[in-house]
């Protein structure tokens, strides 16, 4: 749709062979009958366009085409539900001083610290205090700003927040719940986190509040899309006007129909959602280029967060890298380097995590440091390196360097990948937690049976310690900071806000914790060694200490990256007991032990073999 006062166009891709492709035209988003129809031409292989003279804005309208009316794949605007498509002065949304919004920088994506969010976790306990709980504005208060820059982050990624499918937005007074991974219409904002779902204008204008007042404050806006599947085939925009086009067909993968992957079903299903899209077709291609591009250049956003990224075949990965790079090369890209089942394509053109390497500029999880550190995705009971168990030292070592090819780390003993993937080390997202996942708490709790609160206090800020000195991008889930649980819920897509909830009254429960990561992220922001940001000299300046079991140290020369801390020794210490370890000779400050941050030091030392405490890490730092 493309709007000025005197004329509205309409543009579709659909088949050349349809019989007609009609646009519909709708005095208000509830009317039963159209106020005018207007037949599309085709005007290339494809396309489809036509125009509606006069002043359309604040009508609706629709594609129709003969399988049922939609609002097309690249609506801009909607109605309540986003089942109609609305005509729309997108300069009309703009907040005051939006021409002027500028993008934080960042001297390289080493340089983040991203705290993944969902708007309504963040807001809606009582305890937060929120004027607007659960929506986009909570983000402009200047009390949730205060608290973000506190901690230290510099980028928010904001879980699912186009429109999606499965909350009703006519009837918000009733509590209502999803992460939001069931897309709808892909480049309008959800209407839910809106404070009037009903108004078109009203969830873009408070979405752009929401980036403006990010940015005034700082901190990146990271976007979590959602192109590798739709909430559902039929009902879905692309179906709608271009039947089967934009989804891969199960007979693309050996043994269907019957392959459990598909579900005995017609279309493939990589997502684990009874479909997937066919990012290689031209078309899907190029709505993927342009939503992206779209996203930045109308919302200022600053990165983006790829949902099953390895659906997605990796050219069309590069291309959208290429054309970020020519907005902005700082625009982040990184996601899930994996898919739900094999995608019906060769796995060879796939954007796993293993072919990382091969797609320069763009990321992915790392799964083997999350799983090294706390255990196994696939068996919440099952422990490893915070429990005290050896063997898992190399795999967390191979993340504490970024994913990168290094001498310290014995691949062969590294989970899941016997290769380095990352070329750079910014290209690996280091976690040990997110939305996807039992928190870190609950995941202690269960694989630890008996734990009591000062032993997983303890591990969870071993854990995170490991995380934030990895030279990779550090990734922390909102509210662990403070503790955070969803009551042993793994899987939370649809729970209530009892189980999402970020219960802020743990904030004064255990400020000791806060306090502890917020040092961290002070630590990493000040101290260049821990995001060197390129492979080379993490290699050169990057070294692993002889220790015993459950036990990993290295050093780093932060001289050679011009840190005012000359040489970095760090330990840490998963043991149910104290580990002596030797060090290089040196002078050193000691800023980090039993469980405590002070970036100015708690005490000298000179001694070439240290101390450090059961579950916990020290962090010695020398200036001379």
């Amino acid at each position: 749709m493309d709007y000025n006062p005197s004329r509205t166009m309409f543009t579709l891709n659909a088949p050349s062979t349809a019989k007609e492709v009609k646009v519909r035209l709708y005095d208000s988003c509830s009317a039963s009958r159209p106020s005018q129809t207007i037949s599309l031409k085709r005007i290339g292989v494809n396309r489809w366009a036509g125009t509606a003279r006069g002043d359309m804005n604040g009508k609706y309208y629709t594609f129709d085409m003969g399988r049922g009316e939609c609002p097309g794949p690249f609506a801009k605007a909607v109605g309540v539900n986003g089942k109609r498509a609305a005509v729309i002065d997108l300069k009309t949304t703009d907040p005051d001083g939006w021409a002027d919004d500028v993008r934080p920088s960042i001297a390289t994506p080493s340089d983040l610290v991203v705290y993944e969010m969902h708007h309504r976790d963040f807001s809606i306990h009582p305890s937060s205090k929120s004027q607007y709980p659960g929506k986009f504005l909570a983000l402009t208060e200047p009390r949730n700003l205060w608290y973000l820059n506190t901690l230290g982050i510099n980028a928010v990624q904001i879980m699912p927040s186009f429109d999606y499918a499965t909350v009703d937005e006519s009837h918000l007074e009733e509590p209502q719940y999803n992460w939001g991974y069931d897309p709808l219409n892909y480049n309008v904002p959800e209407g839910s986190y809106s404070t009037d779902a009903t108004d078109p204008a009203t969830r873009i204008r408070e979405f752009k509040l929401m980036v403006q007042a990010l940015h005034s404050a700082g901190i990146r806006v990271i976007l979590d899309v959602v192109y590798n599947h739709c909430m559902n085939i039929e009902q879905s925009n692309f179906q709608l006007t271009f039947p089967d086009y934009y989804f891969r067909m199960a007979s693309h993968l050996k043994g269907a129909p019957g392959d459990a992957s598909t579900k005995g079903g017609r279309y493939a299903n990589a997502s684990g959602c009874d479909n997937e899209t066919a990012s290689e077709q031209p078309l899907m291609r190029e709505f993927m280029l342009e939503s992206v591009r779209y996203w930045v250049e109308e919302y200022h956003i600053d990165g983006f967060r790829f949902d099953l990224m390895g659906i997605h075949d990796m050219e069309t990965m590069r291309q959208i890298r290429s054309m970020l790079d020519s907005i902005d090369p700082s625009i982040t890209i990184y996601g899930e380097g994996w898919a739900a089942n094999p995608p019906a394509i060769d796995n060879d053109i796939c954007a796993m995590k293993a072919s990382t390497y091969k797609m320069k500029g763009i990321g992915a999880f790392a799964d083997e440091m999350r799983d090294a550190i706390r255990g196994p995705f696939a068996d919440d009971t099952k422990p490893a390196y915070l429990a005290g168990m050896a063997g898992h030292e190399e795999s967390i070592k191979f993340g504490l360097v970024g994913g990168i090819r290094h001498d310290g780390v014995d691949m062969n003993k590294v989970n899941y990948s016997k290769v380095a993937w990352a070329a750079e080390p910014s290209q690996h997202v280091s976690y040990v937690s997110c939305h996807d996942d039992m928190s870190l708490v609950d995941r202690l709790r269960a694989s630890i049976p008996d734990i009591k609160d000062d032993e997983l206090i303890r591990l969870d800020k071993l854990a995170q310690t490991l995380v934030f000195t990895s030279q990779g991008i550090p990734f922390l889930w909102a509210g662990e900071e403070v503790l955070r649980d969803k009551k042993g819920v793994r899987n939370s897509y649809n729970s209530p806000d009892s189980i999402n909830q970020i219960d802020w009254n743990n904030l004064q429960k255990h400020p000791d914790v806060f306090m502890y990561y917020k040092g961290l992220i002070e630590m990493r922001r000040n101290h260049k060694a821990f995001r060197m940001g390129s492979a080379e000299l993490v290699r050169r300046n990057m070294q692993f200490l002889p220790t015993p079991d459950c036990v990993i140290a290295f050093t780093l020369n932060g001289e050679a990256v011009g840190d005012s801390w000359k040489r970095i020794v760090c330990i840490m210490n998963s043991n149910r007991k104290a580990a002596t370890i030797t060090i290089p000779e040196g002078r050193y400050t000691i800023v980090c032990r039993n469980g405590m941050i002070n970036l100015q030091g708690f005490a000298h030392t000179s001694r070439s073999k240290v101390r450090v405490a059961a579950q916990s890490a020290m962090i010695l730092a020398s200036i001379v």
